[in-house]
């Protein structure tokens, strides 16, 4: 099955507002499995998805990356334009770093050097937010996801995740690039509470 075209028209329904979806691991592995390792489109969709859900940067801090902005000697991406044009730095693992690492070969050969952006067109163009929301529902229907996959929820999952793994609020928010806790806890509460979901654990009945 033919790759699906990454495209600048807008995606349908565009303005609708849909609920948040948190992808599971099994979900995010199919996704990463439906991009082929052997074609240059595939590794550089691999690597986008994984900035995009190991680091939980948004769509547009994520394109606007240069090859520079990857730290691979501390684990880090710098943000050098955030929402409200703030600058941050996010930490992202070893395994995400590899991935990325896989990109950067294949695009070293493509003769892509420091200026181009790092994600980019095959013919060396940034790509827009809007062909990635196009690609990725594409994505999902040859992954054989049944949620709705679109760069958001890639983020909102990276929230999920750090969250019912403990890692404290305030690094939660300065991950996310949140100005304040308030709006960290609100954007967390919105996808899962977490205080809800263990309460109901520990709940027992007998069937």
């Amino acid at each position: 099955m033919p790759l699906p075209h990454l495209s600048d028209q807008p995606p349908a329904n565009k303005g609708k507002k849909y609920p948040p979806e948190v992808l599971e691991p099994d979900e995010i592995r199919a996704l990463l499995r439906a991009c082929p390792t052997n074609s240059a489109i595939g590794l550089r969709n691999r690597a986008l998805i994984t900035v995009l859900y190991r680091a939980g940067l948004r769509i547009s801090e994520a394109l606007a990356l240069d090859p520079k902005d990857i730290d691979h000697r501390i684990g880090a991406i710098s943000v050098l334009h955030g929402k409200g044009d703030r600058r941050r730095t996010v930490g992202i693992d070893g395994t995400a770093l590899r991935v990325i690492d896989a990109w950067l070969v294949r695009r070293s050969m493509l003769g892509f050097g420091d200026t181009t952006p790092l994600f980019c067109t095959l013919q060396g163009k940034r790509l827009t937010p809007s062909s990635v929301r196009r690609f990725l529902p594409a994505l999902a229907r040859r992954a054989g996801v049944a949620k709705r996959v679109h760069p958001h929820g890639l983020r909102h999952t990276h929230a999920f995740e750090l969250m019912m793994e403990g890692v404290p609020m305030r690094i939660i928010q300065q991950q996310l690039g949140h100005t304040s806790l308030a709006t960290t806890d609100r954007y967390l509460a919105h996808i899962a509470p977490r205080e809800v979901i263990e309460a109901m654990q520990q709940r027992e009945w007998t069937l």
